[in-house]
Parts: structure tokens; C-alpha cells; sequence
């Protein structure tokens, strides 16, 4: 029998250095893709962040075009020496029916203090929490029974430091204080050149006392820190309540441009805090007039998104002057504002 040719094709695998050099293209591959897809899944949040925005400037227009002016802060009983610490719902509950939440809306009541009220209790309002703050997901319990909360991450302009005297019913010079029955016709400034609500982060550190050492605005973070050398009360659940009408939970002052570093050592940790004085209505007509600085803060690198009372949204950079930033805050302080701020 003769032979054949038999002919073999031979398999040959990769060899480790060519699988190396494979690994590696493919690590540089996702290292070049991944900021791109971060700072896509960050543009998607900055939208998102201003649709937010959106929606409750345009939930206050709803509430304006209803009733003829904007929701007050709280309501605050002044002809009552004692009033509860958590009596007064604010801005964020009064618009509930115009954010497409009638169904809540339907089952709370406005009249009565917010904290035992099971139709809140663990729920999430989507239009109150940005995407980019790691704190808006983290759910507040208080204890003894009260609805546990999730944060809001989005607050109201309450002026630029002075918000409320209960003796004498005067707030500030924002457009959101106790008892307040503001509309379109008080903003003098102008509605597009008014500010209506601007980013705050949630769970934000928070120091209390029984007013500062002089009613002066303070024009720089070391000032604040003379006039509130220190406080006698220190928390750290800063808009943790969005049913809460205090400033300290539900709105911002535009004492401090945006996302100024108020530092605080607390333990040894320096701490980035705001300020309250007094929580608004507290001892009803006897309390102490509230003075805050209540700073605009975000998680997007550089700026905050804030609405206006003309209901457009934009974006505010950190190192915006501070005297626009105040002027922004004001409703009637007849300043100018640049059109393209």
C-alpha cells in the first residue's frame, strides 16, 4: 500500500506576551472611554438637576396663578406665646398638587404640624432630589414615631441674611419668609432678575443660637465666624425635613456666594456648615428674630442651577461677584442685574 500525505493544520494559541499587549490596549481603551462616559452620565444629571428646577418654578406659577401670589414659608401663629417646634409646613409641601403629586396632596393637611403625618412617611418626591448629590437618597429618622423623610437638595430664596421677626411679622428681603403673601407685583427687581429657589445639599451641618452678635450682614466667611464665634447647638440634618418651613431646611440666603466653604471644626473635622440664629416661629411672638446664612451648594463641579421668578433655569458659577449674587436674591433692592447672569 503506498503512502498518503496527510497534511495537519496546526493550532496556535496567543502567547502570554501577546495576551499582555491585548490586556493593555484594552485598558487604555477604558481608560480613554471612561471619562467620556462620566461626563456624559454627569451632563445627563446636570439636565436632569435643571428640570428639577423647571418644575418647581413652574408648580409656584400654578400655585400664583390659584391663589394671586406665592406660597408663604410657614405660617406661623403670632398671636400665640408658644407655638411646636415642626407646626408649619413650607414651600415644598404647598406646591405638592402642581408636581403631579395631587394624590399626596390629597392626603396630608396643610393645617396641622407635618411630623406625625403617615402619608409622608418614607416617600420620595422625585422634583426634590438632584442626581448628583449622594445625600438626597439617605432617609432621615428622627425617632418617636414621626415620618421618617428623605432630603430636598433644592431650596427657596430667602433673602440675603435677615428672613423674619415674629414680633413685629417683617421678613426679609427675599421672596419666601413666614406669614408672607408675596406675588409678580412685589418682585420690583423684576422677575428675571430675581431669584426663586437654587441648589443646597442635603444633610448639611448646621450650627444654632440665640442670634449673632450684631444684625450686620457679614461680607466675608471669617466675618460670619466673628459675628457666630460659636453655638450652643450643632446638627448635622440641614435639609433633611422637605415638609419643613425653617430656612435651615427649605431655603437658602444668598449670604455667601455659591459654594463658599464655611468651615467649622467639629472633633477635628472641618466641616462645611450653614447658619441659622433662630428657627422661625418657635416661641411664636416671643421669639428671636432669625438671621441665616444658608449657602447655595451642588455637586456639579464649579456652578449651581438656580430658577428665577420668570420660572427660567441657569447656571451660576462659584466665582460669581458676591454683591450680583446678593442683588439676585433681593425682590426690591433696585439693583442691575447683567442679562446673561
Amino acid at each position: 500500500m503506498g503512502q498518503r500525505n496527510v497534511s495537519r493544520t496546526v493550532s496556535r494559541g496567543f502567547t502570554l506576551v501577546e495576551l499582555l499587549v491585548v490586556i493593555a490596549i484594552i485598558g487604555v481603551l477604558i481608560s480613554l472611554l471612561l471619562p467620556a462616559v462620566q461626563s456624559a452620565r454627569e451632563a445627563a444629571r446636570r439636565m436632569q438637576c435643571q428640570n428639577n428646577l423647571k418644575q418647581i418654578a413652574l408648580a409656584c406659577h400654578n400655585y400664583h396663578s390659584v391663589y394671586d401670589r406665592f406660597p408663604p414659608s410657614a405660617m406661623v401663629n403670632l398671636r400665640v406665646s408658644s407655638t411646636g417646634n415642626n407646626g408649619s409646613w413650607g414651600v415644598h409641601g404647598r406646591i405638592l398638587p402642581y408636581l403631579e403629586q395631587g394624590h399626596l396632596y390629597e392626603r396630608i393637611d396643610l393645617s396641622t404640624a407635618w411630623d406625625f403625618q403617615t402619608a409622608i412617611d418614607g416617600l420620595k418626591v422625585p422634583a426634590y432630589a438632584c442626581p448628583s448629590d449622594p445625600g438626597s437618597d439617605a432617609i432621615r429618622d428622627a425617632g418617636g414615631g414621626r415620618a421618617k423623610l428623605y432630603p430636598t437638595t433644592y431650596g427657596f430664596n430667602f433673602g440675603t441674611w435677615f428672613v423674619f421677626n415674629p414680633q413685629t411679622s417683617q421678613g426679609g428681603d427675599g421672596m419666601f419668609f413666614p406669614n408672607a403673601f408675596l406675588g409678580f407685583r412685589d418682585c420690583l427687581d423684576g422677575a428675571s432678575n430675581t431669584l426663586l429657589a437654587a441648589e443646597v445639599k442635603a444633610w448639611t451641618p448646621y450650627r444654632r443660637n440665640g442670634g449673632p452678635g450684631t444684625v450686620s450682614e457679614p461680607m466675608t466667611v471669617a466675618s460670619l465666624q466673628t459675628i457666630v464665634p460659636s453655638a450652643p447647638e450643632f446638627k448635622d440634618t440641614g435639609h433633611t425635613e422637605w415638609p419643613d418651613g425653617r430656612v435651615h431646611h427649605s431655603g437658602f440666603t444668598t449670604t455667601m456666594a455659591p459654594n463658599t466653604l464655611v468651615a467649622h471644626s467639629v472633633a477635628g473635622n472641618i466641616l462645611d456648615v450653614d447658619y441659622n440664629s433662630w428657627q422661625e416661629g418657635r416661641n411664636g411672638n416671643t421669639g428671636s428674630s432669625t438671621y441665616a446664612a444658608v449657602t447655595s451648594r451642588s455637586y456639579h463641579e464649579g456652578l449651581v442651577h438656580a430658577s428665577r421668578i420668570d420660572g427660567s433655569v441657569t447656571s451660576i458659577t462659584e466665582s460669581v461677584d458676591l454683591a450680583l449674587w446678593r442683588s439676585m436674591g433681593t425682590r426690591k433692592g433696585r439693583e442691575v442685574v447683567p442679562s446673561d447672569r
